[in-house]
C-alpha cells in the first residue's frame, strides 16, 4: 500500500494511566483518504498514537464494492526502505508484483510479508475479474540493526486458526494463548483477527512487556467500560497480563501487539528511516532510478513519484 500522504514522525510509546481503580484507554479515530482508488480510513500514524511496538502505519481498506466501469485498486510501481509491508486480507483478490521478480495473488485468509529492508519497489492491483476489496495493510519498521536487510518476499496462506470462548481467531503473526505463527520478524510482534458470529467475550493471555490495541474492523467491541465502534483504536498500553474482549454479533477485530521499539523513527512518503538523511538519500535515488530499488516491468503504467522533502537538506558539497 502507497503512503499518499506526509507524516515525517517520531514514535512513542507509554503504559495507560489509573484513574480511581479504572485504566485508561486511549480511544483513537481514524482520518479518511483513498488509495489506488479505494477509501480508506487511516489510523495509525496520527497525532495521538504513532506506533504500537513496532507496528508504524495501519489502513484499513473498504469493504469497497466495485463499480462496473472500476479497475478496483490499482496503485503504479513505489519504493519502500526499512519497513516490512504486511497485507491481511479479508475479501477480494489483489495481485502483488515486486522488484524481486515476485508475483503473488492475495486472497481472504492470507498474508503477504514484503521486507523492504535496503530497498524494493511493487505495485498493487485488483484482478480484472473482481468485484470487491477488504482488507488491513500495515507497515511493520525494521529496526535499526536490520534496517538494510536484504529485501525479501514472503506468502503465508497457511496459519494457525482455532475458535476460543465462542470467538474464531486467526493468529498472523506471533504467538497467542499458546499458538504461534510461522510469519517472519525482526522485533517482538503479535497479530491476530478475531470474528465473533455470536456476542462472545474472550480473554487473551498477553505479555506485560507489549504494548497492545484492538482496531475494530466491523461491529462493536467493549473492553471493560469502554465500547468502540467500527475503525476506532482501543490502545490499552503496556504492563497488563491479560485483558477481556466483549465483541457483539458479527464484530471483527484486528489484535496488534508487540515490544516497544524505543528507536527513533521516521516516516515520509512510502519510506521508513532511522534519520531524514536517510529518508533523503532514499527520495534521491528513487526520483534518478537508481538500482536500489529496481523495477517492475509487468505493470502498465507510471511509477509514483514523492511530494518534495519538507524539511531542509544539507548540500553533499
Amino acid at each position: 500500500m502507497s503512503n499518499t500522504e506526509s507524516n515525517p514522525a517520531l514514535f512513542e510509546s507509554f503504559e495507560c494511566p489509573i484513574v480511581d481503580g479504572h485504566r485508561l484507554i486511549q480511544h483513537l479515530s481514524p482520518r479518511k483518504a483513498e488509495v489506488g482508488g479505494i477509501p480508506i480510513n487511516r489510523v495509525l500514524p496520527q497525532r495521538g498514537r504513532r506506533m504500537i511496538g513496532a507496528w508504524c502505519f495501519l489502513d484499513h481498506a473498504g469493504p469497497a464494492v466495485f463499480s462496473v466501469d472500476s479497475q478496483g485498486m490499482r496503485v503504479g510501481p513505489h519504493p519502500h526502505t526499512s519497513l516490512q509491508t504486511f497485507t491481511w486480507m479479508l475479501a477480494g483478490d489483489i495481485l502483488h508484483r515486486d522488484s524481486l521478480g515476485s508475483e503473488q495473488v492475495i486472497r481472504p485468509g492470507e498474508v503477504n510479508l514484503m521486507t523492504a529492508g535496503r530497498g524494493i519497489a511493487h505495485t498493487e492491483e485488483s484482478l480484472p475479474s473482481e468485484s470487491q476489496l477488504h482488507a488491513a495493510q500495515l507497515w511493520i519498521a525494521l529496526p535499526h540493526a536490520h534496517r538494510h536487510t536484504e529485501p525479501r518476499f514472503d506468502h503465508y496462506p497457511d496459519l494457525p486458526r482455532w475458535q476460543e470462548q465462542g470467538v474464531d481467531i486467526t493468529l498472523l503473526t506471533g504467538a497467542l494463548n499458546g499458538h504461534e505463527a510461522p510469519t517472519l520478524a525482526f522485533s517482538p510482534l503479535v497479530g491476530a483477527d478475531m470474528l465473533a458470529d455470536t456476542a462472545a467475550t474472550v480473554r487473551l493471555n498477553l505479555h506485560n512487556h507489549f504494548e497492545y490495541g484492538v482496531l475494530v474492523l466491523e461491529g462493536s467491541l467493549r473492553i471493560n467500560q469502554d465500547t468502540f465502534a467500527s475503525n476506532e483504536l482501543a490502545y490499552l498500553g503496556r504492563g497488563l497480563d491479560d485483558t477481556a474482549l466483549e465483541l457483539d454479533a458479527g464484530t471483527r477485530v484486528l489484535l496488534l501487539g508487540g515490544e516497544p521499539l524505543n528507536e527513533e523513527i521516521f516516516i515520509w512518503w512510502n519510506f521508513v528511516g532511522h534519520s531524514k538523511a536517510e529518508i533523503a538519500q532514499a527520495q534521491k535515488e528513487w526520483e534518478a532510478g537508481d538500482a536500489r530499488f529496481g523495477d517492475v516491468p509487468e505493470f502498465d503504467g507510471d511509477r509514483m513519484m514523492p511530494p518534495p522533502i519538507p524539511w531542509r537538506i544539507k548540500s553533499d558539497t
